[in-house]
């Protein structure tokens, strides 16, 4: 087959795939994990970073799109172009967290729009057996339900809290069809994205705690929050329980060369350490905290890994030749 000549522009896209967009993912959360911790300069910092990754990857979104529009729609038919919608809601939940709930209405609109366009293509192009990455369509799906929540909350949104609920039950639903089809060798063979299966997780459980924290403020009736408190829970200890495997895959069959899918390995870490500040709150159970803050950790560890792994990466490639 003869390889298709990419412009100078076009080349922009070099080593920003789509699942790009989990490094975005994983800043914002542990952006939004390290400022429950009271790590409040380094929360700021890794919200600047989130941003500005965020600002590149729509800028080559765009340029794709003008220069590439074959690429970009054979792209956006796969999992991890669902990146850029939970990228999205992360950055819009830690924005409503310092207050700027202009901005993360704005940022909610963009991520459901996106959504709306990227989740049936890539349902109708879903691959079978399911891997890590599949679980992408959960994930982006309970991104809508966070920050609908999150927002419900700040604002006294009953429709935004109603939303949420509706986005949290399908993402349920998503993640058992994901689920059913999972190819289980993906935790001795997966390159980072395994993690994705108990990243969906989490961030369910965390979607779950702000429509819990919601619907507390907006004073719904307890038969009502009390199914939505007990759900959260299980899925908690989901959560801990799919992280506890995948942890022990790990030590059995590590994997130490860096690929850009180990930043779908550090977004499920940052994305459980959130959760368990949050499940926290919500359950008024200080003690899940705790282990929040000791999740943190391993979760902001991996991110310097990974952004090491990278760095080094991208120097081995050096710039683009001329097109």
């Amino acid at each position: 087959m003869r390889r298709r000549r990419v412009s100078g522009r076009g080349r922009l896209g070099t080593g920003l795939t789509p699942a790009a967009g989990a490094a975005v993912m994983s800043t914002g959360i542990l952006s939004t994990a390290t400022e429950s911790a009271g790590l409040t300069v380094l929360s700021w910092l890794l919200l600047a970073l989130a941003v500005a990754g965020g600002l590149v990857l729509g800028t080559h979104l765009v340029v794709r799109w003008a220069t590439d529009r074959a690429g970009w729609l054979a792209d956006a038919a796969t999992p991890a172009s669902l990146t850029g919608v939970a990228a999205t809601t992360v950055i819009g939940g830690r924005v409503t967290a310092a207050g700027w709930t202009g901005p993360a209405w704005l940022l909610l609109a963009v991520a459901a729009l996106l959504w709306v366009v990227l989740l049936p293509r890539v349902l109708r192009h879903r691959q079978v057996p399911t891997v890590g990455g599949s679980f992408l369509v959960c994930v982006a799906t309970q991104g809508l339900a966070v920050l609908s929540a999150t927002l419900a909350g700040a604002a006294g949104s009953r429709p935004a809290l109603s939303a949420g609920v509706a986005a949290f039950l399908l993402g349920l639903v998503l993640y058992a069809g994901v689920l059913a089809r999972f190819d289980w060798r993906q935790l001795a063979v997966g390159a980072g994205d395994q993690w994705v299966a108990a990243g969906a997780l989490a961030i369910t459980s965390l979607a779950g705690a702000h429509l819990v924290l919601a619907a507390d403020r907006l004073g719904t009736p307890g038969r009502v929050v009390g199914p939505l408190r007990a759900l959260d829970l299980a899925v908690w200890g989901l959560t801990l329980g799919g992280y506890a495997v995948l942890l022990a895959c790990e030590l059995r069959w590590p994997r130490r060369h860096y690929d850009v899918r180990r930043w779908a390995t550090v977004f499920p870490l940052g994305m459980t350490a959130a959760a368990g500040f949050a499940v926290a709150e919500a359950e008024r159970l200080p003690a899940l905290a705790r282990v929040g803050q000791v999740l943190l950790w391993p979760a902001l560890a991996a991110w310097v890994l990974t952004a090491a792994g990278a760095a080094a990466a991208l120097l081995r490639r050096g710039p683009a030749a001329p097109g």
